[in-house]
């Protein structure tokens, strides 16, 4: 049972509200992003901005491609210093506009080498100029690969997969694909879901949320909704909102999620949904915590991800 008292503003440290306040501040001292091109919110992500620093890249990584839906695609390798036990498919983050899979690639290195996975981000194909379902297309091709030939290539076995906020959408839309066109509901061993935007109609926890940019507010969920998604195609379709979805047969998942998250409710909702299915996992609410509060330095952060590095390693 999720602790009701963690809801309580009174429950949130004096650092985590020092880290919401200046990254709140930090936003509101810069350009609203949909005031700019895409193209150059694309690049001031990558080179980091006050508000959202860029993380090193990894002078490990490599590229493997594989061929996609939509021609060559790329994935991003980071493997573990000691034997590997097994993989995690990792999908980013970036409201399916905007981010790259080398944005995080000290996670895929800390999962790396605590678990002994071979970490794979997916380079895929971003909207509005390549809409839904382009991006699940490049996921689905991605999983279809590692757990067929790139189980062999990689000399492993244990499969996860994972993302954060679309990241955890795309991850649980290929799950279900997998099992529906492919018959293969649990060719991963489990999911790591991150703040994940389950419902593109919009919870009540977005809609409600206002204009505060805290990492993230409505305005920017409701245009990430509308790039993906071309007008004229139902937002709640099970195949788009994998809140409405039969949830059936799936992996176990772990659910992570700050109390100070627009997207609170698709977690919550999603959780029980996942629950109620029977596919078993663990919900955690950090009180306070920001869309992505895991990017942050904090003891916030390392509590939970001490509970991915846990949750992970015990499906290997």
């Amino acid at each position: 049972m999720i602790d009701h008292a963690l809801f309580d503003p009174a429950t949130i440290d004096a650092e985590t509200k020092a880290l919401n306040a200046e990254i709140v501040a930090a936003h509101a001292a810069q350009a609203d992003p949909w005031s700019l091109p895409i193209e150059e919110v694309r690049a001031r992500r990558r080179a980091g901005t006050q508000a959202s620093p860029a993380m090193p890249r990894s002078p490990r990584a490599e590229i493997l491609t594989i061929e996609g839906p939509g021609g060559p695609l790329d994935l991003r390798v980071i493997r573990p210093q000691g034997k590997a036990r097994g993989a995690y498919l990792h999908i980013h983050r970036g409201g399916w506009v905007w981010g790259a899979a080398d944005e995080q690639d000290p996670w895929l290195e800390r999962i790396a080498d605590t678990c002994g996975f071979v970490c794979l981000s997916v380079e895929y194909r971003l909207a509005p100029e390549h809409p839904y379902p382009a991006a699940l297309e490049d996921c689905e091709a991605a999983a279809l690969w590692l757990a067929g030939p790139g189980k062999a290539e990689l000399g492993i076995h244990a499969l996860t997969i994972g993302g954060e906020s679309v990241g955890a959408h795309l991850a649980v839309m290929t799950l279900l694909r997998l099992r529906d066109r492919h018959g293969l509901p649990r060719a991963f061993r489990g999911a790591n879901l991150n703040a994940g935007f389950y419902d593109l109609g919009l919870t009540p926890s977005v809609r409600l949320w206002g204009d505060e940019r805290l990492v993230i507010n409505t305005t920017d969920l409701k245009r990430f909704a509308d790039g993906y998604v071309r007008e004229g195609i139902d937002r709640r379709r099970p195949d788009v909102s994998p809140l409405y979805a039969d949830l059936k047969g799936l992996p176990p998942a772990l659910f992570t999620v700050g109390t100070a998250d627009p997207l609170l409710d698709d977690t919550l909702y999603m959780s029980a949904r996942w629950a109620a299915a029977n596919n078993g996992g663990h919900t955690a609410v950090y009180a306070g915590g920001c869309h992505i509060f895991v990017r942050y330095p904090g003891a916030l952060t390392e509590r939970a991800l001490e509970l991915i590095d846990r949750f992970l390693m015990a499906l290997a």
